[in-house]
């Protein structure tokens, strides 16, 4: 799994966009969606969801891993919200 890009020795870079793949009737996505969507703008970051029955490569990457939180493309969690985790990453205290 790739990492967070970082400065030298430094927090790594806040991201500039948060994905939340998701699947309709979910109940693990419609739990999720609101908590992303919250820390999200209150970092002032993109907030995308994404179903991931739209696209035949996503299906096949995340089909049973939702719902998938990603930061810059760079899956942070799956299958639950680690807020504590996505609040560090968004720099959020």
């Amino acid at each position: 799994m790739r990492r967070l890009p970082s400065r030298a020795g430094r927090r790594p870079v806040k991201p500039s966009s948060v994905v939340l793949v998701t699947r309709q009737g979910c109940h693990l996505c419609e739990q999720a969606e609101p908590v992303v969507a919250r820390l999200a703008a209150e970092a002032g970051v993109a907030f995308t969801l994404t179903p991931v029955d739209v696209d035949p490569e996503l299906r096949t990457r995340w089909s049973d891993h939702v719902p998938v939180v990603l930061l810059d493309d760079v899956e942070l969690c799956r299958w639950w919200v680690d807020e504590p985790a996505l609040r560090r990453a968004l720099h959020l205290r």
